[in-house]
């Protein structure tokens, strides 16, 4: 494989604002995903996400969806948690900020806060068309080229954490089927959008019945096809059954088949050209 498309500090950044990634990734398995794009399809990529996520508006950049505890900021809905919460989705948006620094972007003083600062969705809603909150949209707006790399950068981090986490009799498969996938433009999009939708699978409070639903598991419960555009199609195909189950498992109270239709359209995207 080509060695990291991103210059190895943006990497090194990432890697050490991960909370629970390795302080490098293995030296024998980097995996270079991203690092063959031209700007023009980190472009489309980047507004794949934010349609994917923010249907591409500009207010869902600053979300607080319905029965979660905390907001999603940003085209890859970033998740910032209040003071005194801690839940088992992994915080994303603190990380963004110090990439973000690493670049040299200033983000808006809102936005650095350690914590989020609404303590709930109502606080939240009442502050939505306030400046700070407007100022904060609008810079994240303004920088869909810097959020996108951030998104890039923790998928190339996610590799060597799936190769360690995962059965070594796996591993071989598991990186045979990373390259597979990533050997085309929308496979590429695929394991670099996946990630940030529904993370890397190592994370032992992200599973449901001790079974998670993240790359980790996409990867694994892939079948033997080739490379190329079978690959990125199969990858769509596992990574809805990985779903599938994750809707079986799911405490009944959460309700999440009603997300089964979106989640399904949102893999059907990695398997049609980019």
């Amino acid at each position: 494989m080509q060695a990291l498309g991103l210059p190895a500090l943006l990497l090194f950044s990432a890697l050490a604002v991960t909370s629970c990634g390795p302080s490098a990734p293995a030296a024998d398995s980097p995996s270079g995903v991203g690092g063959n794009l031209s700007a023009a399809e980190k472009n489309k990529i980047g507004r794949k996400i934010w349609q994917n996520e923010c249907g591409g508006t500009i207010n869902g950049l600053t979300t607080w969806n319905d029965g979660e505890e905390f907001p999603s900021l940003g085209i890859g809905h970033f998740i910032w948690y209040p003071a005194d919460f801690q839940g088992r989705w992994e915080e994303s948006w603190p990380s963004f900020v110090s990439y973000a620094r690493s670049r040299g972007a200033t983000v808006p003083a809102i936005g650095t806060n350690p914590d989020a600062p609404w303590p709930n969705k109502a606080a939240f809603q009442a502050q939505f068309n306030s400046p700070p909150i407007t100022e904060l949209r609008q810079w994240l707006a303004n920088r869909v080229t810097l959020q996108t790399d951030f998104i890039i950068a923790r998928s190339q981090a996610a590799l060597p954490k799936i190769l360690d986490a995962a059965p070594a009799s796996d591993r071989n498969r598991i990186r045979d089927n990373y390259h597979k996938v990533a050997s085309t433009a929308n496979g590429t999009y695929a394991l670099i959008d996946y990630v940030n939708f529904k993370g890397d699978g190592t994370k032992a409070t992200e599973r449901y019945n001790g079974q998670g639903w993240g790359l980790l598991q996409v990867l694994r419960g892939m079948k033997n096809v080739p490379s190329g555009q079978a690959a990125a199609r199969e990858f769509a195909a596992s990574a809805k059954r990985a779903l599938d189950r994750r809707i079986a498992n799911s405490p009944p109270a959460r309700g999440e088949s009603r997300w089964r239709a979106g989640w399904h359209n949102r893999c059907d995207t990695y398997a049609r050209p980019l």
